[in-house]
């Protein structure tokens, strides 16, 4: 899932104070002082996208707490020191830059976007901090020029792998030989779907329609569309766009099958559409209780439930997750400075999470499952596990 505004494409490498992404890194990283192990949240905990920024926030503390209650890592207890983006990919950059060099953080969890991760890059190479974000799927954030970024990991799948599960779901389970696609021109996050889907998928694009992040009206979009013949809808994009377009779509009479990734993986969604409205609707997503990719799911759920008292969220187990494995990297390593943990990272193997048992492959991405969830009447009534 991702987020990214082209504005800053060009400007947050003039804005980082260091190399550019790929560049080598000018120190060996921040090293444990005192009697905690200091981890920084870089989370869009307010903004455009900050439902996905709070949900992995709730995640990361319920890790957080869980760990130091059963003794924390290496003797020493974690300390969290969150810092909020604001959804915007400047202010990204400048938090990673605090974190790392004023608040001497050995690693961040966070950002949850990709526009605001690729931000980050340059900073975070230059302190040598590894980062896990735990859902910014754009393929280039781990690999630049065929270069793999050495300080960057995350803890979700890539939009290249729910792009072809997305497609082969649409021909497979929905039969469909039709497809209209509705993309976000403006994001690298449709875009990237868009394109996987489109060199995956054996049938015809009957249509492909493209909207701007922040639209509202999707009449003149739908009403094209309305009366062409196709079999199911593809909508690349996140919850605020696409809740409107089902929503529109459903009062305009348009029943179709509606397709969509991750960025679907919000209870927002179903606000802003209407349950009424999200039936024959089907998503990827990290993590489902009716289909529990590995025995942590179960105390996972209870624990959250116990501790916010409501069902958890793929993001809420991404953000979980990303904790856990920034452990895993520390005890195989047994050191938590910065060094260590980025080796750590890059050689973590059958890391057992809520969202999937993973191993880092090469290019810093997790090998894992994904789960394709059916949603009627806004609940989700279907989930079907699929493997890499």
């Amino acid at each position: 899932m991702k987020k990214f505004s082209f504005l800053f494409a060009s400007l947050f490498l003039l804005a980082a104070c260091g190399p550019a992404a790929g560049g080598g890194a000018s120190s060996d990283g921040n090293k444990v002082e005192g009697d905690t192990i200091k981890i920084g949240m870089n989370m869009e905990l307010s903004g455009d996208v900050s439902a996905y920024g709070n949900a992995e926030k709730e995640g990361i503390a319920l890790a957080v707490e869980e760990i130091n209650e059963a003794g924390g890592v290496l003797g020493k207890k974690l300390e969290l020191i969150e810092k909020d983006n604001k959804s915007e990919n400047g202010e990204a950059t400048s938090v990673a830059a605090n974190l790392t060099s004023k608040d001497k953080v050995v690693a961040v969890v966070g950002p949850a976007t990709s526009g605001a991760t690729k931000a980050t890059i340059p900073n975070m190479t230059k302190a040598a901090v590894p980062v896990i974000t735990p859902s910014a799927t754009d393929d280039s954030i781990t690999v630049v020029n065929d270069k793999v970024q050495e300080y960057i990991f995350r803890a979700c799948f890539q939009d290249t792998f729910q792009g072809v599960i997305l497609a082969n779901f649409a021909q497979d389970n929905l039969k469909a030989k039709n497809v209209v696609i509705i993309g976000d021109n403006s994001s690298d996050y449709a875009i990237g779907l868009t394109k996987s889907f489109k060199e995956t998928f054996k049938g015809k694009i009957a249509k492909e329609e493209t909207f701007t992040a922040g639209d509202k009206d999707f009449q003149a979009i739908l009403t094209k569309i309305k009366d062409l013949d196709y079999d199911a809808i593809y909508i690349p994009g996140y919850y605020a766009e696409a809740g409107l377009i089902i929503k529109q779509a459903r009062e305009m009479g348009i029943d179709k099958p509606i397709l969509g990734a991750d960025g679907f993986g919000d209870e927002k969604l179903v606000e802003i559409a209407g349950a009424k409205n999200v039936s024959d609707v089907y998503y990827t997503g990290h993590f489902s209780e009716k289909a529990p990719a590995t025995d942590k799911v179960k105390p996972f759920v209870e624990s959250f439930k116990k501790k916010y008292s409501k069902q958890p969220s793929a993001f809420n187990a991404l953000g979980y997750d990303s904790v856990y494995m920034l452990k895993q990297a520390m005890e195989d390593k047994d050191s938590a400075d910065s060094k260590d943990i980025t080796a750590g990272l890059a050689s973590l193997k059958d890391f057992v999470g809520v969202t999937g048992k993973m191993t880092m492959d090469k290019d810093h991405n997790p090998e894992k499952s994904a789960v394709v969830l059916g949603l009627t009447d806004g609940k989700e009534t279907s989930a079907d596990a699929v493997n890499p």
